[in-house]
């Protein structure tokens, strides 16, 4: 403050490198704009007063911002205080005054208003006006008409907040003709890819900090030149046509007993090799809400859950704010291929004695190496060297947090104790358990009733239970339980299971490579815990079958929401088939509850909406992973093209 600062004394160069910088005071200068790019990832309070700021719309890049006040700015009105509220998701304190409701008000009352007004006026004055075959020029020519006509015509509340209405009618019509002609967007400023600085590090370093991506505008680490259209489901859910249009205003299915729907949010492109926009091979494997902290730094004020969701694929790993389809962090390692991601909170001692809860992130892949990243710290700490071959997966115990299970390709299901780093980051990892697994070991799960003493797992060659209990004396172990199920005719343990989750403490969910089929098991009541003796054959007590794909195509994995009782699987078409089996888990948990006769239908698909990528639509789209955060408002769909989707329940 205080320094005849003018807006070119701002450098983005320097600026940039202040990836913690949570309070910036610029009071008492000469500023009449802000920089597009400085780049602040972690700012929560930013202090203006008495510049001379003429716009604000560039403060759109400080997603996490708290507290704004530009007092004594002669150039800003009342406009401008409801454009930053609309901007600022998280802007609680606006000139010393709180906004919550307001802002709310503005975001969602106020939009719906306009979104409604503009839609209206399309159809009354310029549907008719487009021929039902029409040409690039038409469409120009009709959306210059439009914009101009429904910035002039569309009115909603008081005069003085005219130039904000029009700027929000503009946005929203913009937007409207993307969905529904497929106008492609045109952002103020083009996407900037980042340049990693730590692109030629040592991999083998263990102390490979994580990289925050530059956010440039709307649209930076989005795909670049995307027009999305998505497309009309109907209540056929077996096969459907993928050719249909639809408004984005019917996301839900026709069927008006649904209880679901979503709308496609953000489109990302962020794990692209040497972060080259070109990149649509890459597949992306696995994605975990980030667990929620009673005093962390990116706990949502106005989200009671977590809306931060950490990804993996190729050579990197992504932390994505759901809501705005910001990077927050990216984090690579140049010869890693990464298949998996867990989270962890653990209690840190920092430097002067005292405790905190932290988040950690664990990442693995092909090389057989866990990573322990320190999110909010920017900090890959260690590593442990788990296993010569890939790691297929990693999951951490639900009651003791520095317990880590890793199950590779060199079939084994190791239990890892990784310590908790002192306040220099100094730990000791350590091997508390093998299991000795008949095959390649794809997904695993604990049970929930027991989650220290037995582990499920999805096999190449069937489905798996061990006893995990430590007290035992024995370091290595066989399985203890394999599990038949129903085959054509008969019963069958051979077979390969790739999706595997328990929907609540009793029902498991897997998926094999019988096609069209999802089983729903007991898990009480197929494993008989008092038989003595290892390698037992047990049938899986079937509860129900989900209607699924008919594609003989593996490793398109399952999830489930147990707070809302919800399956999720994706399919070979870039579609998420979604259960909701709330109505049937009262049966299922019974002592006699019997096995529903009829396969279950999803409660709804979403189709893939007809995204193009620079004029063209992608190859063929596979749903590796499809995961929901546990409140189930955000839906995160990871494809083999290199495109991570979310969704957003409406």
């Amino acid at each position: 403050s205080k320094l005849q600062l003018k807006t070119g004394d701002l450098d983005p160069r320097l600026f940039s490198r202040l990836r913690h910088l949570q309070k910036l005071d610029l009071s008492d200068n000469l500023l009449d704009r802000f920089p597009n790019s400085l780049t602040l990832p972690d700012l929560r309070v930013l202090n203006c007063n008495n510049n001379k700021l003429e716009d604000v719309t560039a403060l759109k890049q400080f997603p996490l911002l708290e507290e704004l006040t530009y007092e004594n700015n002669v150039y800003l009105t009342l406009n401008d205080d409801y454009k930053v509220m609309f901007l600022l998701q998280n802007l609680r304190l606006l000139n010393g005054k709180d906004i919550t409701k307001l802002a709310n008000h503005v975001r969602r009352v106020n939009s719906r208003k306009l979104t409604s007004k503009v839609t209206a006026h399309w159809e009354k004055f310029f549907r008719d006006q487009l021929p039902e075959k029409y040409t690039a020029e038409q469409v120009k020519s009709i959306k210059k008409k439009f914009l101009q006509s429904v910035q002039t015509n569309v009115v909603y509340g008081p005069s003085s907040l005219s130039e904000f209405t029009r700027w929000r009618v503009k946005m929203i019509a913009e937007e409207f003709l993307a969905c529904s002609l497929g106008v492609e967007l045109n952002s103020d400023t083009e996407p900037e890819e980042k340049t990693d600085e730590n692109e030629e590090e040592s991999t083998e370093s263990p102390r490979e900090a994580a990289e925050d991506v530059a956010q440039v505008g709307d649209f930076s680490s989005y795909i670049s030149n995307v027009t999305v259209t998505p497309s009309k489901r109907k209540r056929n859910h077996s096969k459907s046509s993928p050719g249909n249009k639809r408004s984005k205003s019917q996301a839900s299915t026709e069927e008006e007993a649904e209880d679901v729907s979503a709308e496609p949010l953000h489109f990302l492109q962020c794990h692209s090799k040497g972060n080259s926009r070109e990149d649509f091979k890459t597949q992306l494997w696995s994605c975990v809400f980030e667990p929620v902290l009673d005093s962390g730094a990116r706990k949502d004020p106005i989200v009671s859950s977590s809306r931060t969701v950490a990804t993996c694929g190729g050579e990197s790993v992504c932390l994505i704010d759901c809501e705005t389809g910001t990077v927050l962090k990216k984090y690579k390692v140049a010869t890693e291929e990464f298949f998996s991601v867990a989270w962890t909170t653990l209690t840190m001692v920092i430097s002067d004695s005292r405790k905190k809860a932290h988040n950690i992130l664990a990442a693995a892949g092909r090389r057989g190496i866990v990573k322990l990243i320190h999110v909010a710290a920017d900090f890959c700490y260690g590593e442990i060297k788990a296993h010569k071959k890939p790691i297929a997966t990693v999951c951490f115990s639900p009651t003791q947090e520095t317990h880590l299970f890793t199950a590779s390709y060199d079939k084994r299901i190791a239990l890892w104790d990784i310590g908790i780093p002192d306040c220099d980051y100094n730990f000791k990892a350590s091997q508390l358990l093998v299991l000795e697994t008949a095959s390649i070991p794809l997904r695993i799960a604990l049970v929930p009733t027991c989650p220290e003493q037995y582990l499920l797992a999805g096999c190449e060659d069937g489905c798996f239970a061990w006893n995990i209990k430590l007290d035992k004396g024995q370091k290595s172990r066989p399985f203890e339980a394999i599990f038949q199920f129903p085959d054509d005719e008969s019963m069958t343990t051979s077979h390969r299971v790739d999706g595997l989750a328990f929907l609540n403490d009793d029902v498991v969910v897997s998926k094999s490579s019988k096609p069209g089929c999802i089983y729903l098991w007991s898990w009480s009541r197929s494993f008989d815990a008092k038989g003595k003796g290892c390698q037992r054959t047990m049938s899986a007590v079937i509860l129900a079958e989900l209607e699924w794909s008919t594609t003989d195509m593996s490793y398109l994995t399952l999830s489930t929401c147990p707070a809302k009782e919800y399956v999720f699987c994706g399919d070979e078409k870039g579609s998420v088939w979604m259960y909701n089996l709330s109505s049937y888990t009262p049966a299922w948990g019974s002592p006699k509850g019997k096995r529903s006769e009829r396969r279950i239908s999803p409660t709804q698909i979403l189709k893939w909406p007809e995204l193009r990528v620079n004029g063209e639509q992608p190859p063929e789209i596979l749903v590796n992973n499809v995961v929901a955060d546990p409140a189930f408002t955000y839906l995160v769909v990871l494809t083999s093209v290199n495109i991570t989707a979310i969704w957003k329940k409406s």
